[in-house]
């Protein structure tokens, strides 16, 4: 008999170039057995960093009518997971889905900036109503620069003590999250993907190693396979092993072959070990 699949309504933009939002979040989460439906926020000729004047449609009248549309049908989600908006108005259309949907898990990647500064497509008025998703969702997954934004914090975070990264994350729970998971954090030049379950009071991190490169949508991959281990029945710290060493392994893969950076990860050639390569259970307490 057949398991039938969780289904995951994902609220991303789609890039034509470069591995990304949801080119990488379908084939991620379909290989862990979760269906997706996407709910486009935009779609760009390719990513914003380094390829030009990419092409952008906004597709904000989309997502009101699709939603609409899905409820009629009374069709089931078992997740929303928002990524990058392309306006203010996509703020407001993300919450209707969440409202629409009480039951489903909600699970906000507040796509802001990185590397501590903003996306250039990312308005200020974009970031400070992030907030309100933040506010609502079961499990959010930012990066540091974004975790440093959404609490006021200047951007550029080059290095976090034990006690900083506790501190970041309960603040982050504070504003609404069960569930705060922020990645890319550096402490005395070693790499972590850090967590925090509220509920059980629990602080997780997961090391990596880094290499001379750095992959668009990376973060993308990892909150899709958090996502979608949590959603299978895996408990915090084992998602976060899960999605931490499928990057590290998809990262040190295409770095090998010295493609160029802004294509992304070698997603196609490593997907097989998602789904075959056994959980190593190398988190730590933090």
């Amino acid at each position: 008999m057949i398991k039938k699949s969780c289904r995951v309504a994902a609220i991303h933009d789609l890039s034509g170039i470069g591995r990304c939002s949801l080119s990488v979040i379908l084939p991620t989460l379909s290989s862990m057995g979760i269906q997706v439906c996407p709910v486009p926020t935009a779609v760009l000729s390719s990513h914003t960093g380094g390829f030009g004047d990419m092409v952008l449609r906004d597709l904000t009248d989309y997502i009101e009518p699709a939603l609409e549309h899905y409820k009629k049908l009374e069709y089931r989600f078992d997740c929303i997971y928002s990524g990058f908006l392309a306006s203010i108005g996509q703020i407001d259309h993300c919450l209707e889905f969440f409202s629409s949907y009480p039951n489903a898990l909600k699970v906000v990647d507040p796509v802001m900036a990185d590397h501590g500064k903003p996306y250039k497509t990312c308005t200020s008025e974009l970031r400070s109503r992030m907030s309100e998703l933040v506010a609502i969702a079961d499990i959010i997954t930012p990066n540091i620069t974004e975790a440093a934004m959404l609490l006021g914090e200047n951007p550029y975070q080059p290095s976090l003590s034990s006690g900083m990264m506790k501190s970041f994350l309960v603040r982050l729970s504070e504003l609404g999250p069960d569930i705060s998971v922020i990645t890319s954090v550096f402490s005395d030049d070693k790499a972590y993907n850090i967590g925090y379950d509220k509920k059980h009071s629990k602080f997780w991190r997961v090391p990596y190693t880094v290499v001379g490169a750095n992959y668009p949508g990376t973060g993308d991959v990892f909150a899709s396979v958090l996502t979608g281990s949590i959603l299978s029945g895996d408990s915090l710290p084992i998602a976060m092993n899960r999605a931490t060493s499928f990057l590290e392994y998809a990262i040190k893969t295409t770095y090998s072959y010295s493609t160029d950076t802004r294509e992304g990860i070698m997603l196609e050639s490593c997907l097989d070990y998602l789904t075959s390569n056994p959980t190593l259970c190398d988190y730590e307490q933090l």
